[in-house]
């Protein structure tokens, strides 16, 4: 690798973070956040073909907090989970794809345009989503992830969420958004940024009528990030694309120096009837519950206060 002396579109933003860059053994470091007693960090760098790439690095990790889950949750919240069991059948009975765990990313078309256009995608993923305070610990605006989400360890840029746009950070990412923005069914869009050391628990997606698609944008090659979901483990790859059902018992790890970032990706499962009858209503009720409302109304909060 030669070290990259000149100017980097990948650096830009650097300057509106106050943390000047600085040089270590020949490469460009910037410091993009300090957070949690830790310094993550980004080197530029240009490989053999002269390609500019960027890796994020940090130094020694906290470790893993977990909050308490939030007492006196809505009815809906706390006794749901033991219906969809019952609900996740009728809707797998209707799939018009395979109910496993992992699923062919050839069965959905679109995925390709995220693998062409993946370099754009992470160019605004590191302008925007990695700038110090612009994308929140899951746990501070989602009371219902405290109970897996590390503090300010798991932090996510949402552009969609439950099919509500968030105009600022759309505004901030206009090649993703309208690549998304063409996704078949689309429920929800983020950057899932984990820092080094994380561990998310075992958890499961809220129904069946939703599949995940993650596009590696960053991944650690100090170490091992990985996605087990049931009894699959899954390593990502920059510029490729998962598929998977999140209905499935799942954990990730990024255990490694780096910082791990993917595009999160949540859309509609394609259905016949009738199970898309009953998952388009599950879906209106789960939109208009305090599950969402509430990691709506702080999102936009921790928006508007970071932008003042």
């Amino acid at each position: 690798m030669r070290p990259c002396f000149g100017p980097s579109p990948l650096l830009a933003f650097e300057s509106r973070t106050g943390h000047p860059p600085v040089s270590v053994q020949g490469r460009t470091r910037v410091r993009v956040e300090p957070q949690t007693g830790n310094s993550i960090w980004r080197e530029t760098f240009e490989t053999a073909d002269g390609e500019s790439r960027a890796a994020v690095r940090a130094g020694a990790t906290a470790p893993d907090s977990l909050l308490a889950p939030v007492p006196g949750r809505p009815a809906l919240i706390r006794y749901g989970k033991h219906l969809r069991g019952l609900f996740d059948a009728l809707i797998a009975s209707s799939s018009l794809v395979p109910n496993h765990s992992v699923l062919d990313v050839r069965d959905f078309a679109w995925t390709a345009s995220l693998r062409e256009h993946w370099r754009a995608i992470r160019a605004e993923a590191l302008a925007a989503a990695l700038s110090r305070d612009a994308a929140p610990s899951l746990a501070a605006i989602s009371p219902d992830h405290r109970a897996i989400a590390p503090i300010g360890k798991w932090r996510s840029f949402f552009l969609w969420g439950y099919g509500y746009a968030v105009p600022d950070n759309l505004g901030r990412c206009p090649a993703t958004a309208a690549l998304v923005r063409d996704i078949p069914g689309l429920n929800s869009a983020f950057f899932s940024i984990l820092a080094p050391g994380t561990h998310i628990p075992p958890h499961r997606g809220v129904t069946k009528g939703l599949i995940t698609c993650h596009l590696g944008l960053v991944i650690p090659r100090d170490g091992d990030a990985r996605l087990r979901i049931g009894d699959r483990v899954l390593r990502w790859a920059e510029g490729e694309t998962l598929v998977f059902d999140d209905t499935y018992d799942h954990e990730v790890w990024n255990d490694s120096a780096g910082t791990r970032v993917v595009l999160a990706i949540q859309f509609r499962r394609p259905l016949r009837n009738p199970g898309r009858w009953l998952a388009e209503r599950l879906l209106a009720v789960v939109r208009r519950s305090a599950f969402v409302q509430e990691a709506r109304a702080n999102l936009l909060a921790w928006n508007h206060e970071h932008s003042a």
